[in-house]
């Protein structure tokens, strides 16, 4: 009984002793004891170990399983805590630990062990964290995570500001939410905006293929709302969005790029450059603006020479036909034995139109620029090729009234269009991670809840359970982190260079055969106001063309011309198909025409017709049809001295001509009024030139630079006009391009 006494005499004469420490006089820089259910001193150390002890310092209140005071020899108090840890603060932020060293001074707590620190808008768990309750910073550098109400960020080291709710973390730094997973080494987290800035490389992964990539900017895991300044990337799937800066938005799936932006799909082989891009996710579509251009790749044959004829000599020589009957004239243009091979007569020099003498490479590349450029996927069973009905033999002719001489004979539909379908190729994003230990296979699809955050003190005693769970946390948060990808520096230049390395890459694959199932999806482009295009040996321009990647076919409409070597052609409507990176066929519609200037560019040779219809064989036009009041207007050049001899005028219902080496095989005139020799002292300015002739070689793009720096012309008479017209709302150049490629189409199936 007596040393039951004792020992409780002893108890009091302590805690006596503890209050004699607290004097009144520095109460409030010293640890109190509130509670505690037992104690007992050290005999070798002299500290007195209290169980289950409550110390309140500074409005703090610190708990344990066990804990003792200590002061160093200037007075400056330590507490140091064993199991159970609980640190509770005025603001309602509680800390838990299995460890800690507590600096009264200083305020400076160091915790170990399952530590889990519950603010108003976080919870951070580690099993390493200095934390200083007057400046309210920790600090952990051996691996942790905070996670708010959206987001879950696990990193090596981070330093959190709980007055601001700012957190900076460093080495494979990690978020995930539902929406994102973001992989980056530097990194700062605003628990209350939601905004994350990156100050390095840094991936954002969507759950749609789509990523983000940069090495400065800022993101907001709320709102999904992204702008960035320095070596940008915008990635989904094949298509590659890159500028000096970029915005984007994830609920609208909108993102905005800016100045030397350039769009690649890699499946499409399409790209495109401008100062301005605007990419919509949900249609799949790029907006683009500010001297925007296009390139498309087409394939030329090594030995190879361009020769698109357009004003062709015939033998001057040439019997003129009577005119025949329908049956007749069918007879005439099938059999062989009627044509007029013309080297019948050498010394007439055939000079056809569009002729290069220089070999071209094997691959070639187009540029095309307007004021706007768009292009967007679509599913392609909805796309409606542009069936011409083209015939490489010249199509039955149809009986036509001729307006002066005679009735015109047209094509007939004998051929059908063909449908395809983009051959898929995709390319690997850089960076993807193996996510296997981050998620469960539907989680990128399920819908997850937030985690709960408490700031309400619970009991000081956590069950293994816990401890248990933030054991298993931070070592699955240890894997992820061994396993996660940080992308490098420079990966956006490196991503779009290969990216447009597979664009550049010509395919064999012709899509207009591929049969098109329900989910194959096809590119159109389409360019409005000033359309430029530039080729090595080709150019044009018109107000605005439309583009199927479907059928490969351009339609050049408002004014549209097209220049190769020295010569010119014009239409309302000019069409062309690329087949196999190929020209393949040509359709000029309604008042076409085709000028060729002579070496001494004062005259020139001539053909028109109500439509002109040419095919191509390796880049070189194989034949040539020119339909509806025909006429061909050709000068003859002595070929020794190099002098023009005379004009010869064909005229009739059709004009075929057959090419072979880059020269006239066969040539005829079908249903023809008649054909003139005039010798050059009887050619007036009045016979010269054809009905509709006109010569702008000024409009003609000369070089890629050129064609983004300079606009074509308004011809004079319209200047005023045109200025009108495109103001006017009602005008053909305001009408939606979509309206104007539907109202020309229907036009030409009528036609045809």
């Amino acid at each position: 009984m007596k040393q039951y006494c004792f020992l409780l005499l002893f108890i009091l004469s302590g805690q006596f002793l503890f209050g004699q420490v607290t004097t009144p006089s520095n109460e409030s820089a010293r640890m109190n004891l509130v509670s505690s259910n037992s104690g007992r001193i050290n005999a070798k150390t002299g500290h007195m170990t209290f169980y289950h002890p409550v110390y309140e310092h500074k409005g703090n209140t610190l708990s344990a399983d066990s804990g003792y005071i200590y002061e160093n020899e200037i007075k400056q108090q330590f507490f140091e805590a064993f199991g159970n840890v609980v640190i509770t603060q005025p603001s309602g932020t509680v800390i838990y630990s299995d460890y800690l060293h507590y600096d009264a001074s200083s305020q400076q707590a160091r915790l170990r062990g399952n530590v889990k620190m519950v603010d108003r808008n976080s919870v951070l768990t580690t099993n390493f964290l200095t934390y200083n309750m007057r400046s309210k910073v920790g600090t952990y550098t051996g691996g942790g995570r905070i996670i708010t109400q959206t987001d879950t960020i696990t990193s090596r080291n981070a330093y959190y500001f709980e007055n601001t709710g700012d957190a900076y973390f460093r080495h494979k730094v990690i978020v995930r939410n539902p929406s994102v997973k973001v992989y980056t080494d530097t990194m700062r987290y605003n628990s209350l905006s939601k905004n994350t800035y990156f100050f390095g490389p840094t991936n954002i992964k969507g759950n749609n293929q789509e990523n983000l990539y940069t090495e400065r900017g800022v993101y907001n895991t709320g709102t999904g709302v992204a702008n960035f300044n320095k070596q940008n990337l915008y990635t989904e799937g094949s298509r590659l969005l890159k500028g000096d800066s970029l915005h984007y938005d994830r609920d609208s799936g909108i993102g905005k790029a800016f100045r030397n932006v350039i769009f690649v799909d890699t499946v499409d082989k399409f790209y495109a450059y401008g100062g301005k891009g605007e990419y919509r996710q949900s249609e799949e579509s790029i907006l683009m603006t500010e001297k925007p251009y296009i390139i498309t790749v087409v394939q030329n044959d090594s030995d190879s020479t361009q020769t698109d004829s357009a004003a062709i000599s015939p033998p001057v020589t040439a019997p003129i036909e009577e005119k025949k009957t329908k049956k007749e004239v069918t007879k005439t243009v099938d059999q062989s034995s009627s044509v007029t091979n013309t080297a019948q007569n050498p010394d007439v020099v055939n000079k056809p139109l569009l002729v290069n003498s220089k070999p071209e490479p094997k691959v070639d590349s187009v540029y095309m620029t307007a004021d706007t450029l768009f292009s967007r996927m679509i599913l392609a069973k909805e796309y409606v090729p542009l069936n011409l009905n083209l015939d490489r033999n010249g199509g039955q002719l149809i009986e036509e009234a001729e307006e002066d001489y005679g009735e015109d004979e047209e094509d007939t539909i004998l051929a059908e269009g063909t449908e395809g379908a983009i051959q898929e190729e995709g390319l690997q994003v850089v960076g993807k991670t193996n996510e296997k230990v981050l998620q469960k296979p539907n989680e990128t699809t399920k819908k997850t809840t937030a985690p709960k955050i408490t700031s309400n003190n619970t009991s000081g005693n956590r069950h293994g359970e816990g401890r248990k769970e933030i054991d298993n946390t931070l070592k699955a948060d240890s894997i992820l982190r061994q396993r996660a990808i940080i992308p490098e520096a420079g990966h956006a230049d490196s991503a779009i260079n290969k990216a447009l390395k597979i664009a550049q890459q010509p395919t064999s694959n012709d899509s207009s055969t591929t049969a098109v199932s329900d989910t194959s999806r096809t590119r159109i482009v389409k360019a409005y106001y000033n359309v430029r295009l530039y080729k090595s040996d080709l150019q044009a321009v018109a107000d605005s063309v439309y583009y199927g990647m479907q059928d490969s076919m351009f339609r050049f409409m408002g004014r549209p011309m097209i220049w190769a070597e020295n010569s010119q052609i014009s239409a309302d409507t000019i069409y062309m198909q690329i087949l196999n990176q190929k020209m393949d066929n040509a359709l000029l519609k309604e008042n076409a025409f085709m000028v060729n200037a002579l070496t001494d560019s004062t005259k020139f040779n001539q053909l028109k017709g109500r439509k002109i219809t040419a095919f191509f064989a390796n880049n070189s036009i194989e034949r040539l049809f020119v339909d509806g009041n025909a006429e061909n207007l050709v000068f003859s050049v002595n070929d020794k001295n190099n002098i023009v001899t005379e004009m010869f005028h064909d005229r009739g219902g059709r004009i075929k001509v057959f090419m072979e080496d880059k020269k006239i095989k066969d040539y005829f005139t079908i249903k023809k009024v008649d054909q003139k020799v005039y010798p050059f002292n009887l050619v007036t300015q009045e016979n010269e030139i054809l009905p509709g002739f006109i010569w702008r070689p000024q409009d003609r793009p000369k070089s890629k630079e050129d064609l983004l720096n300079r606009k074509r012309e308004l011809p004079k008479d319209t200047e005023v006009k045109g200025e009108k017209e495109d103001s006017d709302e009602n005008s053909s150049t305001s009408k939606p391009i979509e309206k104007k490629v539907e109202e020309t189409q229907e036009s030409t199936e009528e036609n045809n």
